[in-house]
């Protein structure tokens, strides 16, 4: 027997809302700034803010899984790791602990991003302190005192990434090469070195198949064997001040890499040498957040906090500048596979990817203060937040 099925029903299939998507740890579930959920194409040109919330002083971004919003601030020289209700912005619990504020020249607060991962979240401050907590209920698994147990050498501005799953292990930018510890029960399984680290996290690189991971320490690009943390290859880079920030971007088997110095294009091979320069160019630099890359077009907030700063589109072959739009700060910015997502002096920027032309389809103030933390865009909800420790989460449905 067949069934007739009623107009109104089909076009109701055609025209239900994509699937949104969790953002589970930093750039996001592919770990390169782009998500596979879809904004709207007929976003008005102001949004809603669904709530807004105090966290306290830091530059963390989101992690977002289901119903729960992670990040952390620190008042009162403590830090807190906040788990909220992503629809509502209620706590649903927090962790806190005793951190230096530490500021520098800036704020000071926490940097890292919590990074959830089969039911815990692992977090880094920016003195070193690591724990494992649970998911539902922020209960600490194990936690660990990464300056007192190791003596490390603090970079200037104490630590900032993210921390990495990879296997079973944690991998942390701590140490020159990097700090691996057992996700099970926060055990040191490897640290070649004591040294001075670099600001960004690791990011995973696939190479004739083998799996390497790529970190950004002080004074050099590493790709790392996760098994031992030896280093597979070094590439020099050379920041003022040490200022290796901005996460690397991979192109199949080339990547960007970027920082106030400039950045290169860099071809990496399958024996491990030295990856060879393919272009470089000084007239974009990635200072605390990396850019997306989307059809063949990097995306990407170029300048530092002692100048002004522009909104790029960069043709990733070549390095050519396609276009650049002026009046933006040191913010951040993430992705769909369509939209480019911005957030920088307080005002969110969503606009198509395109290389013929900045076109905002919303340019919407949001909060005031410094905004370096780069937004998150995670079930239909965007999450963003200033130095102060203002989160605002806006809805995109």
């Amino acid at each position: 027997m067949k069934f007739a099925v009623p107009v109104a029903a089909v076009l109701l299939v055609v025209a239900s809302p994509v699937k949104g998507e969790d953002w589970p740890f930093w750039r996001g579930p592919a770990h390169s700034g782009i998500t596979q959920e879809r904004l709207p194409q007929d976003l008005p040109g102001e949004l809603p803010v669904l709530w807004t919330r105090e966290v306290g002083i830091g530059f963390a971004s989101f992690s977002v899984v289901g119903n729960k919003v992670l990040t952390m601030g620190n008042e009162d020289e403590k830090d807190t790791v906040w788990c909220l209700n992503a629809a509502t912005g209620e706590t649903i619990w927090q962790h806190i602990y005793d951190c230096e504020l530490d500021p520098l020249y800036y704020e000071g607060g926490p940097g890292g991003t919590p990074t959830v991962h089969e039911g815990a979240v692992y977090t880094l401050s920016k003195k070193g302190h690591v724990f494992r907590l649970d998911l539902e209920t922020g209960e600490v698994a194990w936690s660990r005192d990464l300056l007192a147990d190791h003596e490390l050498a603090l970079p200037e501005w104490s630590f900032a990434g993210s921390p990495f799953v990879a296997g079973d292990r944690l991998i942390l930018n701590a140490g020159r090469g990097g700090i691996a510890l057992s996700l099970e029960t926060g055990k040191t399984l490897w640290l070649p070195s004591q040294e001075t680290s670099g600001y960004a996290t690791v990011v995973p690189f696939k190479s004739g198949g083998e799996l390497q991971y790529l970190l950004f320490s002080a004074k050099s690009l590493l790709s790392l064997n996760a098994a031992d943390g030896s280093v597979l290859w070094d590439f020099p880079w050379k920041s003022s001040r040490d200022v290796n920030a901005a996460d690397p971007v991979v192109v199949d088997d080339r990547l960007v890499v970027s920082s106030s110095a400039g950045t290169k294009m860099l071809q990496t091979f399958t024996d491990h040498r030295v990856p060879e320069i393919v272009w470089e160019q000084h007239d974009m630099k990635w200072y605390f957040n990396p850019g997306v890359l989307i059809d063949g077009h990097l995306y990407s907030l170029h300048g530092t906090t002692h100048r002004p700063t522009e909104l790029m589109c960069t043709d990733v072959e070549t390095g050519e500048i396609v276009w650049a739009e002026e009046g933006f700060g040191s913010g951040g910015l993430v992705a769909t596979e369509e939209h480019v997502i911005v957030f920088d002096l307080g005002t969110l920027t969503i606009f198509p990817a395109t290389s013929e032309g900045f076109e905002p389809m919303v340019q919407q103030q949001i909060m005031e203060g410094k905004c370096w933390t780069a937004p998150v865009f995670a079930n239909g909800r965007i999450f963003c937040r200033n130095a102060e420790g203002t989160v605002s989460a806006v809805s995109v449905k």
